[in-house]
This record gives structure tokens, C-alpha cells and sequence, in this order.
């Protein structure tokens, strides 16, 4: 008997170790150009919802937000979304985000309408509350993180994540980007460990050097294949995984090795 409740104890010590390490909340970065972190997370959201999990898409591309696009939703009225629960992240959860056409994938998003500095002025503090408030309502929370370190909410988006994610291309100065990024947060008590899985998109083969990343103790998550059709998604509105008549299979497996992270 004894043995047998030891061996339930332990099963539910397990389960609630995994809960934990469960990814919750989650950073995309991009390490350089011709990368475009919505497209992954669009992809990556509904994948994740159609796993049965409530998943909320928040831009904190503040000075020129691009998520609505790829979710075909109508942009923020000055004011609204994101501005709105930073001021008072007491509002009524539902009165801040929108409802994609995804059932479960909703979108946290500044409005375009926005004045540059009108941002200026939130802190740690701010962004902190916010990202709280989603891990408490959602089981995903994906956030799209300007790499423009002196911003607080690059740094912030960082400091509260679970984990992090470059975004790269197979070019020259991807790693040097990273190393920086990550010597400066470090500098301010950022775990640069949680951001050593890289995403890269648009892989064409290249003679890219993959082993000086590995050096370095980056890994690559998933290397997606450039696949024009995805690319143009938010020229249709449309979630590629969803919506194309024909996928490329690559593109699907390397998508799932993400979304496996958060399983």
C-alpha cells in the first residue's frame, strides 16, 4: 500500500514538474533582417490552438505594430488595446484584446494610430503587470519583442518571459547581433540561458556557419524553408498552415518542432 501511494506521489511530482517547466510565456526576437517574426507566430498560434490551448499574440512592436495584418483583424482606435491595459491593467480583459478568426488565438496590440511618444513613459513595472495578467487568462502567451534594447518594453518582454527565441536569417551578422543583445541584457540581470534557441526562416541552403553557433551554445530550433505563398499571408489576411491550398511539409515540421516546446 505504502509503495503504492509512494508511486502515485511521485507521478504527481512529475506531472507537476512538467506543468512547470511548461513554456507559458514566450519572446520572438528578430536577430537581423529579412526575417518577420509574425509570420512564425502566427503559424506557431495556430498550431498551439488547435491543441486545445487558449493562446493570446501580443505586439510589442509599439512604434509600428504589423500583427493585425497577418491576423486579418482592423487595426486598434487610437488609444485602445494595449495602450489602454498599460494604463489601467485593471480593464476588463475582453474590452483590450481581439478576437481572431482562430478560436482560441486572440491579439493583444497597440494601435498604428498611436503617438511615438505617447510610450515614453511606461516602465518595467508596467510591462511586467501586463505580461501577468495574460499568463493568468491564457495558456500561451506569444510576444512579438522589438530588438531595440534601449526600449523598455525589448528589455521588459525579456526580463518576464519563460523563454526566448532569436529569429535569423542565414546571415553574416546574426550571431554578433545575438551576443550583444544578450551581453547587454545580461548587464541588467536578463538570463541570457533562456534565449539560446534560434529560429531561422527563409532557409535556402546556404553555406551559413552553423557549428560558430553552436560554439557559442546557441541551438537551432527549427529552420523553416522560404516558402513564398507564407511569406505573402498578410497581403491575403490569411494564416498560412490554415489557409493554403497546399502546404510545403518542411515547413509544417519545422513549425511543430517549435510548438513542441510548449506541449
Amino acid at each position: 500500500m505504502a509503495q503504492g501511494i509512494t508511486t502515485v506521489l511521485d507521478k504527481i511530482s512529475r506531472d507537476y514538474e512538467m506543468r512547470k517547466a511548461r513554456i507559458n510565456v514566450a519572446s520572438f526576437i528578430s536577430a537581423c533582417d529579412f526575417v518577420e517574426n509574425a509570420q512564425v507566430i502566427a503559424n506557431l498560434a495556430y498550431v498551439l490552438a488547435n491543441k486545445d490551448m487558449t493562446v493570446c499574440i501580443v505586439d510589442f512592436k509599439v512604434f509600428y505594430p504589423n500583427l493585425y495584418y497577418w491576423l486579418s483583424i482592423e487595426p486598434n482606435k487610437k488609444g485602445e488595446g494595449l495602450m489602454r491595459m498599460l494604463k489601467n491593467y485593471r480593464n476588463d480583459i475582453k474590452s483590450v484584446i481581439n478576437q481572431t478568426s482562430e478560436k482560441n488565438v486572440f491579439l493583444l496590440s497597440p494601435s498604428p494610430y498611436d503617438s511615438l511618444e505617447s510610450y515614453y513613459s511606461f516602465e518595467f513595472r508596467h510591462i511586467e503587470t501586463v505580461i501577468n495578467v495574460l499568463r493568468e487568462n491564457f495558456d500561451i502567451v506569444l510576444i512579438d519583442v522589438p530588438n531595440n534594447p534601449p526600449l523598455e518594453f525589448c528589455l521588459g518582454a525579456m526580463m518576464n518571459c519563460m523563454q526566448g527565441f532569436f529569429i535569423a536569417a542565414e546571415r553574416i551578422d546574426v550571431l554578433s547581433n545575438m551576443i550583444k543583445l544578450l551581453h547587454h541584457a545580461g548587464s541588467i540581470g536578463i538570463s541570457e540561458a533562456k534565449f539560446l534557441d534560434v529560429i531561422f526562416m527563409n532557409s535556402q541552403n546556404t553555406a551559413f556557419d552553423y557549428a560558430a553557433l553552436r560554439k557559442s551554445n546557441f541551438s537551432v530550433t527549427a529552420q523553416l524553408p522560404f516558402v513564398k505563398e507564407a511569406w505573402e499571408s498578410s497581403l491575403k489576411g490569411r494564416i498560412y498552415l490554415r489557409d493554403a491550398q497546399i502546404v510545403n511539409k518542411t515547413y509544417v515540421k519545422e513549425i511543430q518542432k517549435i510548438a513542441d516546446k510548449f506541449i
